[in-house]
This record gives C-alpha cells, sequence and structure tokens, in this order.
C-alpha cells in the first residue's frame, strides 16, 4: 500500500479533487506518526495496533567483509493485526 493508493482511495470515497485527497492522505499519515512519538501507539479498531519499541545495542555483521558491526540501540514500530483482520485475509 501506498499513500498513493490511499489519496486514490479517498478521492473515490468522498469524490474530491487528487490535490485535496492527496494532502487529506498527508494528514493522516502525519497524524499517525505523531501519535506514535507521543504516545508511543495507535489503535485501529478492527484493523491493528501499531506499538513503538526499543531495540538494544547489539553487534551485527558486514555483509561484505563479514566484519563485525557495533549498532546503536533504537526504536522501531511493530504492528499486530486484529482477529478481524486476520480472518479477512
Amino acid at each position: 500500500m501506498s499513500k498513493a493508493f490511499i489519496a486514490a482511495v479517498i478521492q473515490d470515497s468522498i469524490n474530491c479533487t487528487g490535490v485535496a485527497a492527496n494532502q487529506a492522505a498527508n494528514d493522516l499519515i502525519d497524524a499517525i506518526v505523531e501519535e506514535l512519538k507521543h504516545e508511543g501507539g495507535f489503535t485501529l479498531p478492527s484493523f491493528g495496533t501499531f506499538t513503538v519499541r526499543k531495540t538494544k545495542a547489539r553487534k551485527a555483521l558486514n555483509p561484505r567483509t563479514g566484519e563485525q558491526v557495533k549498532v546503536k540501540a533504537g526504536k522501531t514500530v511493530r504492528f499486530k493485526a486484529s482477529p478481524n483482520l486476520k480472518k479477512a485475509v
């Protein structure tokens, strides 16, 4: 799924211009990102839950050279599908 796909669905759903649909898609994605930053999670009922998880610092291998490289601690987003979504797919 892409932002263009979301904009096309919005445009078909409410019969608006492509520019307005693209702006609505941008606003939706920005709102989700802000919610993840400030609250650490976001739930869409009947779809699933997005959560922010911390990752630990670790050592990894450089695939080209095979040498060990340090990877810093960080954050990642996880998604857990709702039971309704699992049944639909």
